[in-house]
């Protein structure tokens, strides 16, 4: 036979009254949350399927900022080198005025005049800072001048003349991450967007009887080529013309050095590594390319190496040096020539940069497509019927009022209540 003591009642009724607060308490939470997944063990199945589209979501809002952000980038780097192409286009539209011998040299000094302050405007284009303070052309140096100008004096045109450009920023390596796995170059080096000539390097060091002597690697335009112990030139040739690096190489019958040679109009950056496990590597210094990784501007070619193919500035530098000479023969061959290059390499970084821009675009246009259908997917798995919801907690609050209402009338408190 069950005990009924005088407190069972009372205790009861505090059970069950707990019990409604704590569905209450849930049922509030969850439209809070506007979920209906307040814990794993509400809808274990559903739970992991939404914990797998809240992550997947994620990925693709942070794809959807990568794009708008490369799309600002491309945008602003377009631009630049729109205005960098009507510049050389006033400068060949010069250098064909002085080809014609109708000029006598005091109207083609004027021009060598326009052309200098010309050059002076690319390079501040060449120099441009994006909107995030960072310099467009300087590749990973961002912070760098990416073309510093040298001023002397000039035959025929005086003193603070432009008479060279050394770049001092480095290869563009930043790369935004598009969609999953795939990524997209941010950055044009200054290397790239202001060369004209398809550089080649011809080392003068005598490499028939180089072998390496240790495993290491050295880079090509950011690319890096794994050499192993007892490599020949031949060996490393065949390395480099495999790899993706926009680089062919031969042996350069003359000296028996290796040649490098570019397979478009940029800059060559070559640099052994320095931080393999067998510690720095030399194979590019040792056959005479480069001179070491010491230097902090590009370029580092040894002083023994020869060096061909100039930038745009090189070619503008000649022709105003020509105008100023009074020389039309050089202006109408060599001259317009440099500036053919110039403008066509341009035209191909315009173009390249325009692909990108594209192709970015057309990710944000998916990107925007799928987005929803998983915010939908996850919205099945997890939200929250609000109608259901809030008729449910209209029935528990109503309920729960009812409770606390009967219990005050089924346990009054008395005097004994207060004496305990």
């Amino acid at each position: 036979m069950r005990r009924v003591s005088t407190d069972m009642p009372n205790m009861d009724v505090q059970y069950y009254l707990r019990r409604q607060e704590e569905g209450l308490s849930n049922i509030e939470s969850k439209i809070a949350a506007q979920s209906r997944i307040r814990e794993l063990r509400d809808d274990p199945l559903a739970a992991s399927h939404a914990v797998r589209y809240e992550s997947y979501l994620a990925r693709l809002e942070r794809f959807e900022k990568n794009t708008l952000y490369a799309q600002g980038r491309y945008n602003e780097t377009y631009n630049y080198l729109n205005e960098a192409n009507a510049v050389l286009q006033r400068i060949r539209e010069i250098s064909v005025q002085g080809a014609n011998g109708i000029y006598g040299l005091d109207d083609m000094k004027n021009m060598a005049v326009e052309v200098n302050e010309l050059i002076k405007e690319l390079a501040a284009l060449a120099n441009a800072t994006g909107q995030d303070g960072k310099r467009i052309f300087s590749g990973d140096k961002a912070f760098t001048e990416s073309f510093r100008l040298i001023e002397g004096t000039v035959a025929g045109g005086g003193e603070n003349m432009v008479i060279r450009a050394e770049y001092r920023g480095a290869g563009a390596s930043r790369k935004a991450e598009i969609s999953e796995g795939t990524y997209s170059e941010l950055d044009l080096g200054g290397g790239e967007a202001f060369w004209a000539e398809n550089m080649q390097v011809f080392s003068t060091v005598d490499a028939g009887d180089y072998r390496v002597d240790r495993a290491g690697s050295f880079f090509l335009d950011g690319v890096e080529i794994n050499v192993s112990p007892g490599d020949t030139i031949n060996a490393i040739v065949a390395k480099i013309n495999d790899s993706p690096a926009p680089v062919k190489a031969y042996i350069d019958p003359e000296t028996r050095g290796l040649a490098l040679e570019g397979t478009s109009a940029h800059l060559i950056r070559a640099e052994d590594r320095q931080d393999g496990e067998g510690g720095p590597s030399r194979v590019l210094q040792d056959l005479g390319i480069i001179r070491g990784n010491t230097e902090t501007n590009a370029p580092n070619w040894s002083n023994s190496a020869r060096v061909y193919g100039g930038s745009v500035f090189d070619m503008t530098i000649r022709l105003r040096d020509a105008l100023f000479r009074g020389d039309h023969d050089f202006v109408g061959s060599q001259g317009i020539g440099g500036m053919d290059l110039a403008l066509g390499n341009i035209h191909a970084r315009i173009a390249e940069v325009g692909s990108r821009q594209e192709r970015t675009e057309m990710a944000w246009s998916r990107l925007n497509q799928e987005i929803p259908d998983v915010t939908e997917s996850l919205a099945r798995e997890s939200a929250l019927d609000f109608t259901t919801a809030v008729t449910e907690l209209k029935m528990m609050d109503f309920a729960h009022r009812a409770s606390l209402q009967t219990a005050a009338r089924i346990l009054p408190p008395t005097l004994l209540d207060f004496l305990r």
